[in-house]
């Protein structure tokens, strides 16, 4: 299997003001990331509001990206509350030749594990494709630990986990126990935690407007340069908490409109920024951010 370590932006998803997909603002923001050094893209997962979308336009998205990746790693997240339709869109990755599927645990009806476990082996065993599993217990309310991990990490069906969860003792422990496989930190305000305790890379939603500030701290970890990687990370984390007080996705998106990009609004119930909230992000935002080129 190719080298799927590395950063990874979680990609938003752009509208128009009908709430249809802004397919050229998509391949702008493609294009945009891959200048900025992203490894690969995660594509129709929680940043992207996939879960507030139906199969065709989870496919439409999937279907742009793959176009203006260039030879960028591609994870698909298939995960759905309909198993049908996760089948549906995990055929779809791999007629489109993604890299991996990826899945949020089955949520809302609190399934016993051994249920979650079957309905990843479905997904993995029917695509004939590679599963990362989406470890996110504050959203899905599922939470496993390494006994429950390990179980997938074991199984050559699985290539590894998306890990957003602080609780780093489990991600080394699974990263110890099984060093060939991947594991991807998912919370941005923490890759240098991951990276500590053994995580490959990162899955993240602000790496849609500053990769590059997380390629630059991969890079200086790898090179024993911890307190460097520690200055970005906290260059990082003064950003992202000016996007806690205004609503993270609500407050990325409007980020990437005050770059020059035409990303609207997220899909309700989501609020839309105020113009407290604008200004907040032109004041202490934008002029640390790397914007696109023309």
């Amino acid at each position: 299997m190719k080298d799927l370590r590395g950063i990874y932006t979680a990609l938003l998803t752009p509208f128009d003001d009908k709430g249809r997909i802004n397919e050229k603002e998509l391949s702008r923001l493609v294009k945009h990331n891959l200048d900025l050094g992203a490894d690969g893209f995660y594509v129709c997962g929680s940043t992207g509001e996939a879960l507030m979308l139906n199969v065709n336009e989870r496919k439409q998205i999937m279907k742009i990206v793959k176009e203006n990746a260039e030879n960028a790693n591609l994870i698909a997240h298939i995960g759905s509350i309909s198993e049908r339709d996760a089948h549906e869109l995990a055929a779809y990755a791999k007629a489109l030749d993604y890299d991996l599927i990826s899945s949020v645990a089955p949520f809302y009806y609190k399934f016993s594990f051994p249920e979650i476990r079957d309905y990843y082996i479905r997904l993995a065993e029917n695509s004939g494709m590679k599963m990362l599993v989406y470890h996110i217990p504050v959203f899905s309310g599922v939470g496993m630990g390494f006994d429950e991990l390990s179980s997938f990490l074991k199984d050559d069906r699985f290539a590894g986990l998306k890990f957003t969860s602080n609780d780093f003792f489990t991600m080394e422990r699974c990263k110890a126990q099984f060093p060939d496989k991947i594991i991807l930190n998912g919370y941005d305000e923490m890759i240098l935690s991951g990276l500590s305790m053994g995580a490959d890379g990162g899955i993240g939603s602000t790496y849609n407007f500053m990769a590059d500030k997380f390629v630059l701290l991969r890079r200086l970890f790898s090179e024993g340069k911890v307190e460097e990687a520690a200055k970005v990370q906290s260059e990082v984390n003064r950003i992202i908490a000016v996007l806690i007080k205004i609503g993270v996705m609500q407050a990325e998106k409007e980020i990437m409109n005050q770059l020059g990009f035409d990303f609207g609004h997220c899909l309700p119930p989501f609020k839309k920024v105020t113009e407290e909230g604008k200004k907040m992000i032109a004041e202490e935002v934008i002029p640390f951010i790397r914007k696109a080129k023309a």
